[in-house]
């Protein structure tokens, strides 16, 4: 059962983050991953799911997707996943998305980066659980980064960073939104 008390926010971003070859790079949106993280977000109670990309272009085209399934034929054909897409938000950068929590709940939100190749001392998906169950009051962002990973400067900015999601196997390469499912499973259940 969901415990809509948290105050869970999910930001996906598309920049700053690191291409294959290490460089800096902006991502394109992907409709899959709003329409999957929407759902989860809605299923989790999560407060809200932002869509970080600094590219006007990228930002319409989001809004397109969303705006499908809030007011287009998807609202009527699907209602479910309309009060899903009702979660979504474009933001250029992370101080807009800080901004909307700020003038959401009055609180600067604990930012927490994730990565599949963090090391040294980082927060478990354990800690983290306690921490938002403890802190009911306070919000939390996690932020997920799409590409290869989450560019240092935004690292260094966060307040925590999140442990890996280890698998059984040395294979660790999963698609963003399958990221996002099972460490939101692990931190709200």
């Amino acid at each position: 059962m969901k415990d809509n008390s948290i105050m869970l926010y999910i930001a996906l971003l598309h920049y700053p983050v690191y291409n294959k070859d290490g460089k800096i790079v902006a991502t394109a949106v992907a409709n899959m991953d709003i329409h999957d993280i929407a759902r989860l977000s809605k299923t989790y109670g999560v407060r809200n799911f932002f869509v970080v990309n600094p590219s006007a272009a990228q930002r319409a085209l989001a809004s397109e997707i969303v705006n499908h399934w809030l007011c287009g034929y998807g609202a009527v054909f699907n209602p479910a996943r309309r009060a899903a897409f009702e979660l979504v938000r474009i933001k250029a950068n992370l101080d807009e998305v800080s901004a909307e929590i700020v003038m959401q709940t009055g609180l600067v939100p604990q930012t927490i980066v994730t990565g599949a190749n963090f090391q040294g001392s980082l927060l478990t998906c354990s800690e983290l659980k306690k921490m938002i169950r403890k802190d009911d009051n306070l919000p939390y962002l996690l932020i997920f980064g799409t590409g290869s990973g989450i560019a240092e400067e935004i690292i260094q900015k966060a307040d925590y960073r999140l442990e890996p999601i280890k698998g059984t196997a040395d294979y660790n390469h999963l698609a963003v939104r399958s990221a996002v499912a099972v460490i939101v499973d692990r931190i709200t259940r």
